[in-house]
């Protein structure tokens, strides 16, 4: 499938490291900023690097534009590409507002086109196997989930200030934008939709923009969870859920390790766990799970009225974090 990719910065760059000549072949590329780097990546790819995104989208040739481009423009780039008769695969935040996530995904239904979101974690083994273990009752019900995800980002001491990711117009609710996002999407995958959000977000390091959120979740199954996002201190991940028949977490950054730890077996648990799935690419997996659904294959796994909640989810979390931490419903 000949596609384009639309931003060439380093997250633009990892897609196509990931996907290119496996699910999509990259064939044109275009950025709004060009330098010397992006060009020489794409002469190394053996990517053309044209103008401008219009002219990306009246190339009859290409199947798929992949957009890794700022956050505020996602929704008129997926409009016009539904109107160019193209598949979308785009990076996450899918949009910063709801009604713009609407009209998007009412336009790409309308062509009869895919529309696919990088939540690139639900790929991952670790989170197959706790939905897994959900899903078949060995967790028991649901009691509360708990996710946490930090980093040390390049704007938040130190480094170029003018990247659009370090600006609160790009990044409401500060680290929640870049990484908590994850957190909230995996939760939603995994456990539905949710009613209510409270969300304090704090700055204690970076010069620009929020850099700690902390953010309490009421689902509709009336089960709780929480979600710590912070891009100001060591890299870690960790992702647990407390059932009524045990406790699964899933750690490191790159997901890897999963266990599950059940309540006492005279009380009716099952076997602890321990699996660690090293190397596993999620990009790439993403990148093939589209590629495939494009193709006219198995649907592409995120459902758009889950992207949709999301984005709902992520609005109401943006709106707490503005008005002090004050609990706001969901959609």
């Amino acid at each position: 499938m000949r596609a384009a990719i639309v931003g060439l910065g380093w997250w633009g760059q990892t897609l196509v490291n990931s996907g290119h000549k496996k699910a999509l072949d990259f064939v044109v590329g275009t950025s709004r900023t060009k330098n010397a780097k992006a060009q020489e990546f794409c002469d190394a790819k053996g990517i053309k690097i044209v103008e401008d995104y219009d002219a990306v989208l009246g190339d009859k040739s290409i199947d798929a534009v992949v957009l890794a481009t700022p956050h505020s423009m996602h929704g008129d780039q997926v409009r016009k590409a539904a109107a160019a008769g193209k598949n979308v695969f785009i990076e996450k935040p899918f949009t910063l507002t709801a009604a713009d996530a609407k009209t998007a995904i009412e336009a790409m239904e309308k062509a009869g086109k895919v529309l696919a979101v990088g939540f690139n974690r639900r790929f991952h083994p670790s989170m197959a196997a706790l939905r897994e273990r959900y899903k078949d009752g060995r967790l028991g019900n649901l009691v509360s989930v708990h996710g946490e995800q930090t980093g040390f980002a390049a704007y938040a001491k130190s480094g170029p200030q003018d990247t659009w990711r370090a600006t609160s117009d790009e990044a409401p609710a500060g680290s929640m934008t870049g990484i908590g996002i994850h957190t909230l999407d995996s939760m939603i995958g995994l456990f539905g939709k949710i009613n209510e959000v409270t969300c304090v977000a704090t700055r204690r390091s970076a010069p620009q923009i929020d850099d700690t959120t902390v953010i309490l979740l009421k689902f509709a199954n009336g089960a709780t969870g929480t979600i710590m996002s912070c891009l100001a201190t060591a890299v870690t991940y960790r992702f647990a859920v407390f059932g009524s028949k045990g406790l699964v977490e899933i750690r490191k950054p790159t997901l890897d390790d999963f266990t599950f730890q059940p309540i006492p077996a005279n009380v009716g648990g099952a076997e602890a766990e321990a699996i660690s799935t090293p190397g596993f690419d999620t990009v790439a997996a993403e990148l093939s799970a589209f590629a495939e659904a494009a193709k006219g294959g198995k649907p592409y796994p995120i459902p758009l009225d889950e992207i949709l909640h999301g984005v709902q989810a992520f609005e109401a979390v943006v709106k707490s974090s503005k008005e002090g931490g004050v609990p706001v419903k969901v959609g």
